[in-house]
């Protein structure tokens, strides 16, 4: 998890640089990077999520006395919905480069609905817009004895969520391939590879094996 945090964090710190100034983090849930990533001046972060998860985080942050560090702008849809329409409303501008995060969020996608969301962001995307974003490659492996004797172990620890009754085990389309095929010049890297980068070791268990073909990218539109 923490490769992951970097990888995105690393994201917009690199779009902002680039002198990209509005983000949109999709099925933001508790992200918090809109509070804790230094910004350049005049950023404007967009957080879409369902408006229970939206509120939550809100009233949460308000409490502990947090304030954002770019201007935040909550898009309270469902991405079900017509949310391309309320990101519009709230504010954003199709005509300037935007950064968009699409964080754990693909493998709980249908087909359909995975091809609907890079269309839907491809057709709001200026040039020089940027997009990061991170797959697993076959899903089965939530059916994997090895991660389902770790996910009993987990369970017995609290954490009852079943992954496998989550995602969708669906053929559906190459996101490298696909994203090439709109305009996006695409890079990836695997979570085994990103963990050499940042100087760690992968695990060396079945479990992490297993896993060591997520793949993480980054795409620049053009």
């Amino acid at each position: 998890m923490a490769v992951r945090t970097r990888f995105y964090d690393q994201f917009f710190d690199e779009a902002g640089q680039g002198g990209v100034r509005q983000a949109v983090i999709l099925a933001a849930g508790l992200d918090a990077r809109a509070y804790r990533l230094p910004w350049p001046a005049g950023s404007v972060v967009y957080e879409i999520d369902m408006p229970e998860v939206i509120e939550f985080k809100t009233a949460t942050l308000s409490k502990l006395g947090a304030e954002p560090t770019a201007q935040r702008r909550t898009v309270a849809v469902d991405l079900r919905d017509d949310w391309p329409a309320a990101l519009r409303a709230a504010g954003f501008d199709t005509g300037a480069p935007s950064a968009w995060s699409a964080e754990g969020l693909v493998v709980y996608l249908p087909p359909e609905a995975q091809d609907a969301l890079f269309d839907n962001i491809t057709a709001l995307s200026a040039a020089g817009s940027r997009l990061a974003a991170d797959i697993v490659p076959d899903t089965t492996v939530f059916a994997d004895p090895q991660w389902r004797s770790h996910h009993e172990r987990m369970s017995e620890l609290g954490f009852d969520i079943d992954f496998n009754d989550l995602v969708y085990h669906f053929e559906r389309s190459h996101i490298i391939e696909y994203l090439s095929g709109h305009g996006w010049q695409v890079s990836h890297r695997t979570v085994a590879q990103l963990h050499a980068d940042n100087g760690f070791v992968y695990p060396d268990d079945e479990v992490a094996a297993a896993f060591a073909d997520v793949t993480y990218l980054r795409a620049v539109l053009h």
